[in-house]
């Protein structure tokens, strides 16, 4: 038996009052995530569509939705008339052209990435405010229970100042599962560390500068990129780190799935579980220690990132539609900074390291 939403004791933004959602993509985050999520907080969900019409009526039969329909423009009919927020999961290349078909003035929440380049993130960002959209991005992580904890302990000033971030994922991720990532130019980052990155930017703000290098592994080839190593730059205070290594192929032992903060008075360690053996995962764990002297404790934390997290995501944009004047903190405004980051990430991958001069 799973959580419920009465379960949780670190809840996701919620609205007063739900709307109606109609889904545009019926893949498997949508029928993984964003559907039981749904269920879980009571969202309902009128109408699915997907290029492939069986699997948006399997998925309209597993979740009880009222219409699977064949095409997207019925679907937007549809949405119209239960004045209904379009939910786009759909390959981040397409989500532009799905924007510009939908009425002005319609609410939004897309699957990340925000485009695959700074790109099509501004051309997204740009449609957004063209047709007055509310709109938000599915850089669902920050809004995990787990996220949720820690961000209370840093508020309540149980660690003190933030000097100190390390995001280090050491495990053997099961590509296959997403096939239209093989072939495509920019693919770890895009995919992958942008939700350690929004995440990071969700605690300390936006960076100054990045250094990067991303890069292949040899046995896997058909992906442009399963490794990444990041410095994000705060200048001389605050260090933080991403070490990504998703080709860790030596059993379980050593996998590592991790979030430390460090801060003047103490520190905060979350065990991100899903990400070990994906996706299945193992259990979550939120610890942390202050300057007391009792050393590290454990935090309960009800609910993960799957599926919980996707009911903040969701709900943060209804609240929006209540209250123009709340901060919704999954903004289109605020992912597009995290798209900048990620391409400030590509460029310094592409410009390479200051070389080393051997001469005497």
């Amino acid at each position: 038996m799973g959580l419920t939403l009465e379960d949780l004791n670190y809840v996701p933004e919620m609205p007063e009052k739900v709307k109606n959602i109609v889904i545009i993509g019926a893949g498997g985050i949508v029928t993984g995530s964003h559907l039981p999520a749904y269920k879980m907080a009571g969202y309902p969900v009128k109408g699915i569509y997907d290029l492939n019409y069986d699997k948006a009526k399997q998925a309209a039969a597993d979740f009880d939705i009222p219409n699977a329909v064949e095409k997207l423009e019925d679907l937007i009919a549809l949405g119209v008339k239960e004045d209904a927020v379009f939910d786009i999961a759909v390959p981040a290349s397409k989500t532009a052209s799905i924007l510009r078909q939908l009425p002005d003035g319609a609410a939004v929440l897309m699957q990340k990435p925000m485009g695959e380049s700074i790109g099509q993130a501004r051309e997204i960002l740009d449609i957004c405010h063209e047709k007055n959209l509310t709109a938000g991005v599915n850089f669902q992580l920050r809004q995990a229970p787990y996220m949720i904890a820690a961000r209370k302990l840093i508020a309540d000033g149980v660690i003190g100042d933030i000097v100190d971030i390390d995001w280090r994922v050491v495990e053997l991720h099961p590509w296959h599962l997403w096939s239209f990532l093989f072939g495509l130019e920019r693919m770890e980052i895009n995919y992958h560390s942008i939700h350690y990155i929004d995440c990071i930017r969700s605690f300390v703000g936006d960076p100054t500068n990045v250094y990067c290098k991303t890069m292949q592994h040899p046995k896997m080839t058909d992906l442009s990129q399963t490794r990444t190593s990041i410095i994000m730059d705060y200048g001389n205070v605050l260090r933080v780190n991403l070490h990504i290594n998703h080709n860790h192929d030596y059993a379980p032992d050593y996998q590592e799935s991790m979030m430390k903060i460090e801060g003047m008075k103490g520190a905060i360690r979350i065990q991100l579980g899903l990400i070990l053996d994906y996706p299945t995962g193992r259990p979550d764990k939120v610890e942390y220690i202050t300057d007391d002297g009792k050393g590290w404790r454990e935090l309960e934390v009800k609910g993960s990132w799957f599926n919980e997290a996707f009911i903040g995501t969701m709900g943060g944009l209804m609240k929006k539609l209540e209250d123009p004047s709340y901060h919704y903190m999954n903004s289109v405004e605020d992912a597009y900074h995290t798209m900048c980051v990620v391409e400030a990430c590509y460029k310094s991958n592409a410009e390479g390291g200051t070389p080393v001069e051997y001469g005497r």
